[in-house]
């Protein structure tokens, strides 16, 4: 019986481990997305090189939110399994 306990203890935080890391993946992904493509707007439009660069901003702000969110959900799996309080 304790050796099941702690079969599923393990895999609760090798899956909090791996949703991190798929975390941050899609985090670094989206951010060199946004990136990209805001280059490529402002040299086909250099006069609103403005606008273009505060929407990109605010966009990869609320990426990196909901990442780090997820990262702190994932952390806090997997000390809950842990029995870390």
């Amino acid at each position: 019986m304790l050796t099941l306990i702690l079969l599923t203890a393990g895999y609760a935080l090798m899956g909090a481990g791996i949703g991190a890391g798929i975390v941050a993946i899609g985090a670094g992904l989206g951010i060199g997305r946004i990136g990209g493509q805001a280059m490529e707007s402002i040299a086909r439009q250099p006069e609103a090189a403005g606008k273009i660069q505060g929407a990109m901003l605010i966009i990869a702000a609320l990426i990196e939110v909901v990442s780090l969110f997820a990262a702190v959900i994932c952390l806090l799996i997997a000390l809950n399994i842990a029995g870390i309080s």
